[in-house]
């Protein structure tokens, strides 16, 4: 009764193998894709092109722009040097005083800081000079030629190292 019960599931099974097998695979030709109509399309693609070269020509600038008057990239414009002309015996003794009045390093003082402290507030000063930013405390040195001898709450004092004169730096 076995045998004749395996056989019978073997055959139904392999019936029903050969069908499927014959129902996935097709022989018949496939019909030619449909392909849309690109009239339409090429028709808005034009118009749109038409569009953007009027757009173009309607940014394109009708005026030459202007030369500005100023660097927007720079502070402050340094005047330009007055080159002496033949001048007398006198302005020419003159010049070295004028040079060492006008050798002094711009510095400015760009804020204080004060912090609370054991010994009372300890302050740092924020002075701008040759391009750079020194943030210093009392007795540290600004650039080669000046320490900071006191710092109060709006004017750092300033001692020029080559003849110990005083320089005073307030906040503005």
């Amino acid at each position: 009764m076995h045998v004749k019960r395996t056989a019978t599931i073997v055959l139904v099974g392999g019936a029903l193998a050969a069908w499927f097998a014959g129902a996935a695979t097709s022989n018949r030709a496939l019909p030619p894709p449909i392909i849309p109509r690109a009239a339409t399309i090429d028709a808005r693609g034009a118009e749109l092109a038409g569009e953007i070269t009027r757009l173009h020509e309607r940014l394109r600038p009708s005026t030459a722009p202007r030369t500005p008057g100023r660097n927007l990239f720079a502070f402050r414009a340094a005047p330009a040097p007055a080159l002496p002309t033949a001048a007398p015996r006198a302005a020419i003794t003159e010049l070295p005083l004028a040079a060492s009045a006008a050798a002094l390093p711009v510095l400015k003082l760009a804020g204080i800081s004060e912090d609370p402290g054991d010994d009372g507030p300890v302050r740092q000063a924020f002075i701008s000079a040759a391009g750079q930013l020194f943030i210093v405390k009392e007795g540290e040195p600004v650039t080669a030629r000046y320490r900071v001898a006191r710092i109060s709450s709006e004017v750092v004092e300033l001692t020029d190292l080559t003849d110990n004169t005083t320089r005073h730096l307030a906040l503005r």
